[in-house]
């Protein structure tokens, strides 16, 4: 293989920021991995990160939106999702107990991914919340931990 080649394939969804976009970004999560066996997996980061962007950010507002990439080599599935931002706080993983109905929500991204990333946008005041799938490790191992 050429030294400039590569074998990573790269997609991008915009979505203004409604409810039923949601849906959206889970069928197209769905077309783009189907057939590989972390599709459900991706397909539920997707939905989480998708309703937390819509929810407790301004992506979630009149004129907002979210963004979404995802990146699929032979070794990771890679999914992003940008927000707005509008709240001067940071998403952070919380671990809650299973009495509290709100805040667990980045906690199950990172039990279901091998590594989940929070970095603030270059562009505005949102952030990006990255989770990654590696396609080489068992289900419920995670190997960077």
């Amino acid at each position: 293989m050429h030294e400039y080649t590569s074998t990573a394939r790269v997609w991008g969804l915009s979505c203004p920021g409604f409810p039923e976009e949601v849906s959206r970004a889970r069928r197209w999560t769905r077309d783009i991995l189907r057939g590989s066996p972390l599709a459900e997996d991706a397909v539920l980061i997707v939905s989480e990160l998708s309703s937390n962007a819509i929810l407790h950010t301004a992506s979630g507002q009149a004129s907002g939106s979210f963004h979404l990439a995802l990146a699929v080599t032979p070794q990771v599935i890679a999914l992003s999702v940008t927000d707005d931002g509008g709240t001067g706080t940071a998403p952070k993983i919380e671990h809650q107990d299973q009495e509290a109905e709100h805040g667990r929500g980045l906690g199950m991204v990172s039990v279901i991914a091998h590594r989940v990333a929070i970095h603030s946008s270059q562009v505005g005041l949102g952030y990006t919340v990255t989770a990654e799938l590696f396609t080489d490790a068992r289900r419920g191992e995670h190997p960077c931990r």
